[in-house]
């Protein structure tokens, strides 16, 4: 973030504060809490699309009560985004603040600060993972990740696509609504416990798809944001770039290394991310043996927008079609 970006920050959310102060002047931060879920002024702000979906789930019919907003829902990706004036307004205003807590929310930490008033909650998906996050990883092949030789080790921010993960973040949603909300908390921790199940029932059927594949072995001619799905499966893979690589440009040796390993393991498909590129995937499949593999398209939940969740978007209806989609690649 940028000297004069986080002036801008720290004068918005100063006068932010002063007005947030004087209107809840006399009112601390239970009675702030306890007021909200009746007059309906709850409002929950996620900063990407998982977050959002998955409070909408354990809110279930008390959604009409409760204002859930998605920060980034341009198809903007998380990697590169910077907070408006008004997102930061929104922040400063919220009853609960979601978001991820990596390196691509490195401008969270200070907006928090400066925008701080009694009442709101917060909660970090990889604080919520704890010792169980992983570091970015660079495999054989893979073009380095230059940002991490000069800031050190980098989390892999990508907790959102294990679906094992994302039953524990549903239950710390859930318990962090009911602290908002304690009259309707039994109701928020049901819910959390009925789509834990169904998350279960998927994460289940992932398992039973890669134990029943010929082999166990993926690969990206994209940026690769799979780990924690990968690794909860036993799953290897090979990739152009690590998931949170914000280069664009693949060196001859990287493509030359990822088609020799299509044809080495006879892989039938080269992977992609929905809304990123093709080129590279397509290069590769130049450079094999016969020329012919599929390119096929997974999303890993980034750019889903606003349109597409009026259309119905949906965390479990997507997973279950990534399913589909690594079930064909591991044919």
């Amino acid at each position: 973030m940028s000297g004069s970006y986080r002036k801008l920050v720290r004068f918005i959310s100063t006068v932010m504060v002063l007005i947030l102060t004087q209107s809840s002047c006399g009112r601390g931060a239970a009675d702030v809490r306890e007021d909200s879920p009746r007059d309906g002024s709850v409002k929950i702000l996620a900063t990407i699309f998982p977050e959002y979906d998955w409070v909408r789930e354990i809110l279930g019919g008390q959604a009409s009560d409760v204002q859930v907003d998605l920060l980034v829902d341009s198809g903007a990706d998380l990697h590169s985004y910077q907070p408006s004036v008004k997102d930061i307004m929104d922040i400063a205003s919220c009853d609960l603040f979601i978001y991820v807590g990596g390196e691509s929310d490195s401008w969270v930490d200070e907006t928090l600060e400066q925008t701080d008033r009694p009442g709101r909650e917060v909660l970090s998906l990889l604080e919520v993972l704890g010792d169980a996050a992983k570091e970015e990883e660079t495999v054989e092949g893979m073009e380095t990740h230059g940002e991490n030789d000069s800031h050190g080790a980098e989390y892999d921010e990508h907790v959102w696509l294990s679906l094992k993960n994302a039953g524990i973040f549903c239950g710390a949603i859930a318990e962090k609504l009911a602290e908002i909300d304690p009259d309707h908390g039994e109701v928020y921790r049901e819910n959390a416990k009925v789509y834990q199940g169904k998350l279960s029932s998927l994460d289940r059927q992932y398992q039973d798809v890669v134990d029943a594949a010929p082999q166990k072995l993926i690969l990206f001619g994209d940026r690769f944001p799979f780990r924690y799905l990968v690794d909860d499966y036993g799953l290897s893979y090979y990739a152009a770039f690590a998931g949170c690589s914000a280069e664009s440009e693949v060196s001859f040796q990287t493509v030359a290394f990822l088609a020799e390993k299509v044809d080495e393991k006879n892989l039938s498909s080269v992977l992609v991310i929905k809304g990123g590129d093709q080129k590279i995937a397509e290069t590769i499949c130049q450079n094999t043996r016969s020329g012919n593999e599929k390119i096929l398209v997974i999303d890993s939940l980034q750019s889903t927008t606003g349109e597409e969740i009026q259309q119905g978007a949906a965390y479990l209806p997507i997973m279950e079609e990534n399913l589909n989609v690594l079930k064909a690649a591991l044919e």
